[in-house]
């Protein structure tokens, strides 16, 4: 199996990043191994033995996906027994030409406490931990968002990755099995029915994911799943919520499918 090493003197999400979206291109399995902070001359070195020695074991070079702001780690990795991509000095340089700027490079820019919207990040997630599942009914009025839906379809997950990548403050409300027998919008929620968004699921989908949490139960039942995605989609459609099924998104594209819907803001950078 090729290796490949995903290497940054910050975090190293952004060589993760990049590297992983031009990696999903091949269909080609490969070892990911990342290493942040490179930040000096000997760490620098001890990391291109580390690559040398992969080349050796595996008897083939590996992918280096890296980003430097200081030149001569980028020289030392470059000389290692790898095939080496710098992603920020390659895209740097074109926006440089273009906008006739000389860049400035500064170590843990684009990950760090200091960037702009780190506060409203921290600040969002406090609030999707003190807003999930319908805990707490009295801040909706703060909320950029509510998600709503059957428990299990995706409502938490989704409110923090909101919260933590985007900064966008997501409560989220659950409806219960025993909501189904006359299922209504909730008193609490009609005051924010513009700020409501609704998750569904496949029920076979659904009934597998409850199944193992509480196997064998009525909760994890095919019947039970079916029985309340239908009603919350009836009450989607009946109360014009927009709303999308999760059963073939990760979290990530449901994110991103609610941001395009809805327009919120994302407060990344």
């Amino acid at each position: 199996m090729r290796t490949a090493f995903y290497i940054s003197d910050g975090t190293a999400i952004t060589a993760e990043v990049f590297g992983h979206a031009t990696l999903s291109l091949f269909p080609v399995d490969f070892k990911h191994i990342t290493i942040p902070f490179v930040e000096t001359i000997e760490k620098a070195l001890e990391v291109k033995a580390q690559i040398n020695a992969c080349c050796r074991g595996a008897g083939e070079k590996p992918l280096v996906f890296f980003t430097f702001v200081n030149p001569e780690l980028s020289d030392i990795i470059n000389t290692s027994d790898a095939k080496c991509y710098d992603f920020l000095n390659t895209i740097s340089g074109q926006v440089q030409a273009e906008l006739n700027v000389s860049p400035v490079p500064r170590t843990h820019r684009t990950h760090s406490i200091h960037e702009k919207n780190y506060d409203f990040r921290i600040d969002a997630v406090n609030y999707a931990l003190a807003n999930d599942d319908g805990a707490n009914l009295k801040d909706y009025a703060e909320a950029d968002i509510i998600l709503i839906g059957v428990s299990r379809c995706g409502k938490t997950p989704t409110s923090l990755y909101l919260a933590l990548q985007y900064g966008i403050k997501a409560a989220n409300y659950p409806f219960t099995e025993d909501d189904m027998d006359e299922l209504k919008l909730p008193r609490a929620l009609v005051p924010y029915r513009k700020k409501l968004f609704g998750l569904t699921i496949d029920p076979e989908r659904l009934a597998a994911i409850r199944h193992e949490r509480m196997a064998n139960s009525r909760y994890a039942s095919l019947r039970q799943c079916r029985i309340e995605i239908r009603e919350v989609e009836m009450l989607y459609k009946n109360h014009k919520i927009p709303y999308l099924s999760s059963t073939h998104y990760s979290v990530e594209e449901i994110s991103a499918k609610i941001i395009a819907e809805t327009g919120l803001e994302r407060r990344k950078y």
